[in-house]
């Protein structure tokens, strides 16, 4: 399918099928070569997209090849933004949802298929009733840019230890509240 306006593929977006996996690790890889997301490549790429705390996923496709992905999971205990949410709101950790492993491929970069992909996941979380929040490592300034670009607030920044000797900056964002009607937003 292509964008009659400029002749450009269509991006569609999905829910993400165990078969799409493999698809979806060779999009990482080259997100991996060109730009180090993951910072440290996982043993088993495949895994890492599904962490256990998964709610679901989704892929980005370009004429029919995955060129994008993004999950959607329940916080953490090591997650950092719901703790800086629950804190500033009031409320407990369970009422946020975790933005997570989401990467554009780099051939498919530039047709707004990573504000696509945050567009699902926001809308999965508020029909949860959960407030999308979301960390990136500092020094991702691509990624920090289009966050705060749709409007994600900086809750703040934390250290957390990622490994023996190994501390990383992480920025912390929450999504915008929607206004009236939002079903995350309490009163």
């Amino acid at each position: 399918m292509t964008d009659t306006r400029d002749g450009r593929a269509v991006c569609r977006v999905r829910r993400r099928e165990d078969s799409d996996l493999g698809a979806c690790v060779r999009a990482l890889a080259a997100v991996h070569e060109r730009d180090g997301y993951p910072v440290d490549w996982p043993a088993r790429p495949d895994v890492w997209l599904s962490p256990p705390s998964s709610l679901t996923a989704w892929v980005a496709e370009l004429d029919g090849r995955s060129v994008g992905h993004i999950g959607l999971c329940r916080a953490g205990a090591g997650d950092v933004a719901p703790g800086l949410w629950s804190d500033r709101e009031g409320v407990g950790r369970g009422t946020t949802a975790v933005i997570s492993r989401l990467f554009v491929a780099p051939d498919g970069r530039g047709r707004g298929i990573g504000a696509s992909l945050m567009a699902e996941a926001v809308r999965e979380a508020r029909c949860r009733g959960l407030h999308p929040v979301l960390d990136v490592v500092a020094t991702d300034t691509a990624a920090a840019a289009l966050y705060e670009r749709l409007g994600w607030e900086l809750l703040g920044t934390a250290e957390q230890r990622w490994g023996p000797g190994r501390t990383v900056t992480l920025r912390c964002y929450a999504a915008a509240f929607a206004g009236p009607g939002d079903p995350t937003e309490s009163g």
